[in-house]
């Protein structure tokens, strides 16, 4: 058997609760692969054989003992512009479509994703599926192939997962379910109230109120917890707040069409990292990052109406290391040359100038490959890096003029390497690269640094450089001490 977790918004847990479930499940013997048959997230993974999968689902796979790869998220829609997203089918670029032909590509979508899903049962025996957003969308019901057309496809029992912490439970919960279809509705085995803060038992009575109104049993109610996964998506980085206290400061500019912004994620738990806007200033950072980008182009160009040109160069000017990633590695660079691939309109576009670096988007070909490679003794930081592991997701090929490199074979450094750039997303979950730049930042200040040694697991894997391993096993004996597994066992025999 299978289950389906949806949920009465967005942002409400669904992920957390397959990734519980997931290694819940792995303690007991039973593999249970997970699912989402469309995810909108500009926070990407790449498999071992290059294709593209929301994040979310590598995390699930990893708490799962399982390797991810494309079936476990077969449609990824990455928002390019307004109303306007890159659709990756199957882990590989489809096209660029506007949101009113997306919805003529529905059942053919929707297909794509059931056979998916088929094929992960056949080879696993059972999975976890995840819908998206809220599941009672009124509107979306003849095209929801993330939440009713799909269970309508399944037929699998459902749990419906509920966000107390932002109020209004009892409305979410009753009225998702008076909403859904007649068909639908009958599948829903039970809720799950999350995001509780206090003490659970103070809830006893709602939850006696919510049964009684709906009918449905609640398995669990789950208290809010601070367990270091990836962000599944841009909702995530608004609950992000400015941090103080720490020594060290790293801006990390909140570009427009920001993307794996889980690269930092390691980085705060040991510096305060903010996420900047356009415009603001960057007087009183110690290290300021250019993140990835879905619309390098574009981006660019906010930055520079903003005036962040002579904010960087007044970094420059003090010091202060300055790191590229992916597109933000691109706009560091001499100028970008567009096709029309990138933007949308064919031109040249001047980056900032502070590597000797040109990127062309010439073709719609995407890299998406898993990489370890080594950083070259170019600066007081890339020196002290070593061996290290990531993957990248780019479009655009980058041509270094006179510039050191910042890796062997890839990325670019200024000559006395303060100033880098890689393609290469996961650097700062590598331990190497995370004390490297901390013990310099630390070090510059006069300040003693203790190398951070978190890993749990596997280093040589993705999820034990990130740490996971020791997260999933507390997420699950989280669920284990607030959820009725047994129940949820139940539909896995």
């Amino acid at each position: 058997m299978s289950l389906m977790v949806l949920g009465t918004a967005s942002h409400v847990g669904k992920s957390v609760t397959v990734a519980a479930f997931c290694r819940a499940l792995a303690h007991r013997g039973i593999t249970a692969a997970p699912f989402k048959s469309q995810n909108m997230s500009l926070n990407s993974f790449v498999t071992a054989d290059g294709s593209e999968i929301g994040i979310a689902q590598a995390v699930q796979a990893y708490a799962a003992n399982l390797e991810p790869v494309a079936e476990m998220n077969p449609i990824l829609l990455k928002p390019k512009e307004d109303q306007v997203s890159q659709v990756v089918l199957l882990g590989r670029p489809y096209r660029d479509v506007h949101i009113r032909d997306y919805y003529k590509e529905t059942d053919m979508l929707l297909d794509a994703a059931v056979a998916a899903f088929e094929r992960l049962r056949a080879r696993h025996g059972h999975v976890v599926v995840e819908g998206a957003g809220g599941a009672a969308e009124l509107n979306l019901y003849d095209r929801d192939i993330a939440n009713i057309r799909l269970a309508r496809a399944l037929r699998l029992p459902i749990l419906l997962v509920a966000d107390i912490e932002r109020g209004g439970v009892f409305a979410q919960v009753y009225g998702t379910l008076e909403l859904l279809p007649d068909d639908i509705r009958p599948l829903v085995v039970g809720t799950i109230i999350n995001k509780f803060r206090g003490d659970p038992t103070l809830f006893e009575a709602g939850v006696a109120r919510i049964e009684e109104i709906t009918g449905v049993p609640v398995l669990g109610v789950v208290p809010y917890a601070d367990i270091p996964l990836p962000s599944e998506d841009s909702l995530s980085i608004g609950d992000k707040r400015r941090q103080n206290g720490r020594a060290v400061r790293i801006a990390v500019v909140r570009l427009p069409h920001i993307s794996n912004f889980t690269d930092f994620e390691r980085l705060e738990r040991l510096a305060s990292v903010d996420y900047v806007h356009p415009g603001a200033s960057l007087d009183g950072y110690d290290c300021i990052i250019l993140p990835g980008t879905k619309n390098t182009v574009a981006d660019l160009a906010v930055l520079k109406r903003s005036g962040m040109g002579e904010e960087l160069r007044r970094a420059r000017a003090r010091g202060a290391p300055i790191i590229g990633i992916c597109g933000g590695y691109q706009m560091l660079g001499r100028r970008i040359v567009d096709a029309g691939l990138e933007s949308g309109c064919a031109g040249t576009y001047e980056g900032f100038g502070l590597l000797d670096v040109v990127t062309a988007f010439s073709s719609y070909r995407k890299t998406t490959v898993q990489v370890r490679r080594r950083a070259r003794p170019c600066g007081p930081i890339l020196s002290r890096v070593g061996e290290v592991q990531g993957y990248e997701i780019h479009m655009g090929e980058s041509e270094r003029g006179a510039a050191p490199e910042a890796f062997e074979g890839e990325g670019a450094a200024s000559p006395d390497g303060l100033v880098f750039g890689t393609y290469m997303h996961g650097l700062f979950q590598n331990e190497t690269a995370l004390n490297a730049l901390l013990s310099f930042l630390y070090g510059r200040k006069g300040l003693a640094y203790e190398p951070h040694s978190g890993c749990v697991g596997d280093p040589a894997s993705w999820a034990g450089s990130y740490g996971l391993c020791g997260a999933f096993d507390d997420l699950a004996r989280h669920f284990e001490r607030h959820v009725d597994m047994e129940h949820i066992v139940s539909f896995f025999k």
